[in-house]
Protein backbone atom coordinates (compact mmCIF):
# COMPACT_ATOMS: atom_id res chain seq x y z
CA UNK A 1 0.00 0.00 0.00
CA UNK A 2 1.41 3.45 -0.89
CA UNK A 3 2.43 5.58 2.09
CA UNK A 4 -0.02 8.35 1.27
CA UNK A 5 -2.90 5.86 1.07
CA UNK A 6 -1.85 4.25 4.34
CA UNK A 7 -1.72 7.70 5.96
CA UNK A 8 -5.19 8.52 4.61
CA UNK A 9 -6.50 5.22 5.99
CA UNK A 10 -5.54 6.32 9.52
CA UNK A 11 -7.34 9.67 9.27
CA UNK A 12 -10.81 8.47 10.51
CA UNK A 13 -9.18 6.75 13.47
CA UNK A 14 -7.22 9.89 14.26
CA UNK A 15 -10.43 11.94 14.22
CA UNK A 16 -12.15 9.39 16.46
CA UNK A 17 -9.23 9.49 18.88
CA UNK A 18 -9.35 13.29 18.90
CA UNK A 19 -13.04 13.37 19.83
CA UNK A 20 -12.69 10.71 22.52
CA UNK A 21 -9.52 12.30 23.89
CA UNK A 22 -11.41 15.59 24.20
CA UNK A 23 -14.11 13.82 26.22
CA UNK A 24 -11.62 12.70 28.90
CA UNK A 25 -11.43 16.14 30.55
CA UNK A 26 -12.46 19.01 28.31
CA UNK A 27 -15.84 18.28 26.70
CA UNK A 28 -18.43 16.80 27.00
CA UNK A 29 -17.22 14.30 29.67
CA UNK A 30 -19.97 11.89 28.60
CA UNK A 31 -17.93 8.73 29.41
CA UNK A 32 -17.56 7.85 25.74
CA UNK A 33 -13.80 7.93 26.33
CA UNK A 34 -13.96 4.88 28.62
CA UNK A 35 -11.87 2.08 27.08
CA UNK A 36 -14.78 -0.32 26.61
CA UNK A 37 -16.61 2.32 24.56
CA UNK A 38 -13.65 3.87 22.74
CA UNK A 39 -12.05 0.58 21.65
CA UNK A 40 -15.40 -0.81 20.52
CA UNK A 41 -15.97 2.29 18.38
CA UNK A 42 -12.51 1.89 16.84
CA UNK A 43 -13.14 -1.77 16.05
CA UNK A 44 -16.54 -0.92 14.59
CA UNK A 45 -14.96 1.73 12.39
CA UNK A 46 -12.74 -1.01 10.93
CA UNK A 47 -15.62 -3.49 10.64
CA UNK A 48 -14.72 -5.66 13.65
CA UNK A 49 -16.75 -4.47 16.66
CA UNK A 50 -16.22 -7.71 18.62
CA UNK A 51 -12.43 -7.31 18.44
CA UNK A 52 -12.75 -3.73 19.62
CA UNK A 53 -15.04 -4.80 22.47
CA UNK A 54 -12.59 -7.47 23.65
CA UNK A 55 -9.73 -4.96 23.64
CA UNK A 56 -11.86 -2.38 25.42
CA UNK A 57 -12.97 -4.81 28.11
CA UNK A 58 -9.35 -5.76 28.77
CA UNK A 59 -8.21 -2.14 28.95
CA UNK A 60 -11.18 -1.26 31.15
CA UNK A 61 -9.80 -3.58 33.82
CA UNK A 62 -6.55 -1.61 33.80
CA UNK A 63 -8.44 1.69 33.77
CA UNK A 64 -10.34 0.77 36.94
CA UNK A 65 -7.14 1.60 38.81
CA UNK A 66 -7.27 5.20 37.57
CA UNK A 67 -8.99 7.82 39.71
CA UNK A 68 -9.01 11.04 37.62
CA UNK A 69 -9.33 13.60 40.40
CA UNK A 70 -8.16 17.21 40.35
CA UNK A 71 -4.90 18.15 38.69
CA UNK A 72 -3.16 14.81 39.21
CA UNK A 73 -1.49 13.07 36.28
CA UNK A 74 -3.35 9.99 35.09
CA UNK A 75 -3.46 7.93 31.87
CA UNK A 76 -5.46 9.27 28.94
CA UNK A 77 -7.60 6.26 28.04
CA UNK A 78 -9.74 7.71 25.24
CA UNK A 79 -7.08 8.00 22.55
CA UNK A 80 -5.20 4.98 23.89
CA UNK A 81 -8.25 2.72 23.60
CA UNK A 82 -8.75 3.78 19.99
CA UNK A 83 -5.15 2.80 19.24
CA UNK A 84 -5.49 -0.56 21.00
CA UNK A 85 -8.87 -1.38 19.50
CA UNK A 86 -7.71 -0.51 16.01
CA UNK A 87 -4.53 -2.59 16.28
CA UNK A 88 -6.34 -5.70 17.49
CA UNK A 89 -9.14 -5.29 14.95
CA UNK A 90 -6.53 -5.05 12.20
CA UNK A 91 -4.95 -8.42 13.00
CA UNK A 92 -7.85 -10.36 14.55
CA UNK A 93 -8.21 -12.74 17.47
CA UNK A 94 -6.80 -15.68 15.53
CA UNK A 95 -3.38 -14.04 15.25
CA UNK A 96 -1.08 -15.12 18.12
CA UNK A 97 0.02 -12.11 20.18
CA UNK A 98 -2.40 -9.68 18.55
CA UNK A 99 -4.28 -8.83 21.76
CA UNK A 100 -1.10 -8.71 23.83
CA UNK A 101 0.69 -6.28 21.54
CA UNK A 102 -2.43 -4.14 21.11
CA UNK A 103 -2.87 -3.83 24.88
CA UNK A 104 0.82 -3.06 25.45
CA UNK A 105 0.78 -0.30 22.84
CA UNK A 106 -2.47 1.06 24.30
CA UNK A 107 -0.99 1.16 27.81
CA UNK A 108 2.05 3.04 26.56
CA UNK A 109 -0.21 5.44 24.65
CA UNK A 110 -2.28 6.03 27.80
CA UNK A 111 0.87 6.82 29.78
CA UNK A 112 2.16 9.14 27.07
CA UNK A 113 -1.27 10.76 26.80
CA UNK A 114 -1.15 11.54 30.51
CA UNK A 115 2.04 13.52 29.99
CA UNK A 116 0.56 15.42 27.04
CA UNK A 117 -2.38 16.44 29.24
CA UNK A 118 0.03 17.82 31.85
CA UNK A 119 1.80 19.78 29.12
CA UNK A 120 -1.55 21.13 27.93
CA UNK A 121 -2.51 22.26 31.44
CA UNK A 122 0.78 24.13 31.80
CA UNK A 123 0.26 25.83 28.47
CA UNK A 124 -3.30 26.83 29.41
CA UNK A 125 -2.01 28.26 32.69
CA UNK A 126 0.64 30.27 30.81
CA UNK A 127 -2.00 31.70 28.49
CA UNK A 128 -4.22 32.59 31.44
CA UNK A 129 -1.37 34.33 33.28
CA UNK A 130 -0.63 36.38 30.17
CA UNK A 131 -4.23 37.68 30.23
CA UNK A 132 -4.57 37.96 34.00
CA UNK A 133 -5.51 41.63 33.87
CA UNK A 134 -8.42 41.04 31.50
CA UNK A 135 -9.58 38.05 33.57
CA UNK A 136 -9.56 40.14 36.75
CA UNK A 137 -11.72 42.73 34.99
CA UNK A 138 -14.18 39.93 34.12
CA UNK A 139 -13.64 40.15 30.36
CA UNK A 140 -16.19 37.85 28.69
CA UNK A 141 -14.23 37.69 25.44
CA UNK A 142 -11.03 36.71 27.23
CA UNK A 143 -12.73 33.86 29.07
CA UNK A 144 -14.36 32.57 25.89
CA UNK A 145 -11.14 32.83 23.87
CA UNK A 146 -9.17 30.91 26.50
CA UNK A 147 -11.83 28.20 26.64
CA UNK A 148 -11.98 27.84 22.87
CA UNK A 149 -8.18 27.79 22.60
CA UNK A 150 -7.91 25.13 25.30
CA UNK A 151 -10.59 22.94 23.73
CA UNK A 152 -9.04 23.28 20.27
CA UNK A 153 -5.56 22.44 21.49
CA UNK A 154 -6.85 19.43 23.41
CA UNK A 155 -8.56 18.19 20.24
CA UNK A 156 -5.32 18.62 18.28
CA UNK A 157 -3.35 16.94 21.08
CA UNK A 158 -5.57 13.85 21.03
CA UNK A 159 -5.51 13.67 17.22
CA UNK A 160 -1.72 13.86 17.01
CA UNK A 161 -1.37 11.29 19.80
CA UNK A 162 -3.78 8.81 18.19
CA UNK A 163 -2.60 9.27 14.63
CA UNK A 164 1.08 9.32 15.58
CA UNK A 165 0.93 6.21 17.75
CA UNK A 166 -0.99 4.27 15.10
CA UNK A 167 1.46 5.32 12.39
CA UNK A 168 4.47 4.37 14.52
CA UNK A 169 3.11 1.19 16.11
CA UNK A 170 1.52 -0.55 13.13
CA UNK A 171 4.83 -1.58 11.48
CA UNK A 172 6.33 -2.44 14.87
CA UNK A 173 3.37 -4.64 15.75
CA UNK A 174 3.57 -6.41 12.39
CA UNK A 175 7.27 -7.06 13.02
CA UNK A 176 6.59 -8.38 16.54
CA UNK A 177 3.76 -10.66 15.40
CA UNK A 178 5.91 -12.12 12.63
CA UNK A 179 8.32 -13.32 15.32
CA UNK A 180 5.72 -14.25 17.95
CA UNK A 181 6.13 -17.82 19.24
CA UNK A 182 3.45 -18.14 21.95
CA UNK A 183 0.06 -19.50 20.83
CA UNK A 184 -3.01 -17.28 20.53
CA UNK A 185 -4.98 -18.78 23.50
CA UNK A 186 -2.00 -18.57 25.87
CA UNK A 187 -1.16 -15.04 24.69
CA UNK A 188 -4.69 -13.87 25.42
CA UNK A 189 -4.71 -15.69 28.77
CA UNK A 190 -1.58 -13.87 29.92
CA UNK A 191 -2.80 -10.38 29.11
CA UNK A 192 -6.35 -10.98 30.33
CA UNK A 193 -4.98 -12.52 33.54
CA UNK A 194 -2.80 -9.46 34.14
CA UNK A 195 -5.72 -7.13 33.45
CA UNK A 196 -8.04 -9.11 35.73
CA UNK A 197 -5.47 -8.92 38.54
CA UNK A 198 -5.23 -5.13 38.26
CA UNK A 199 -9.01 -4.80 37.99
CA UNK A 200 -9.61 -7.02 41.01
CA UNK A 201 -7.15 -5.01 43.10
CA UNK A 202 -8.86 -1.75 42.08
CA UNK A 203 -12.30 -3.18 42.86
CA UNK A 204 -11.13 -4.38 46.27
CA UNK A 205 -9.88 -0.90 47.17
CA UNK A 206 -13.29 0.55 46.33
CA UNK A 207 -15.27 -2.21 48.04
CA UNK A 208 -13.07 -2.10 51.11
CA UNK A 209 -13.19 1.67 51.63
CA UNK A 210 -16.60 2.80 50.32
CA UNK A 211 -19.78 2.33 52.35
CA UNK A 212 -22.41 0.34 50.48
CA UNK A 213 -20.13 -0.39 47.50
CA UNK A 214 -20.26 -4.13 48.17
CA UNK A 215 -24.02 -4.20 47.68
CA UNK A 216 -23.72 -2.33 44.38
CA UNK A 217 -21.11 -4.87 43.29
CA UNK A 218 -23.31 -7.83 44.30
CA UNK A 219 -26.29 -6.29 42.52
CA UNK A 220 -24.31 -5.66 39.36
CA UNK A 221 -22.84 -9.17 39.43
CA UNK A 222 -26.30 -10.70 39.89
CA UNK A 223 -27.70 -8.62 37.04
CA UNK A 224 -24.84 -9.63 34.75
CA UNK A 225 -25.22 -13.32 35.54
CA UNK A 226 -28.98 -13.08 34.98
CA UNK A 227 -28.43 -11.56 31.54
CA UNK A 228 -25.82 -14.21 30.72
CA UNK A 229 -27.96 -17.20 31.62
CA UNK A 230 -31.40 -15.90 30.59
CA UNK A 231 -30.55 -14.54 27.17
Amino acid sequence: MPLWLDALDLLPLGILGAILGLDVVSFPQAMISRPIVAATLAGTLLGYPAAGLLTGATLELFALETLPFGASRYPEWGSAAVVGGALFATHGSATPGALTTAVVVALFTAWLGGWTMVWLRRLNARWARARLGALERGSYRTVISLQVAGLTLDLVRAFVLTYGMLALSRPLVRLALARWSLGAPMSRAVVVGAAATVGAAAAWKILHATTGARWYFVGGLAGGLAILFLR
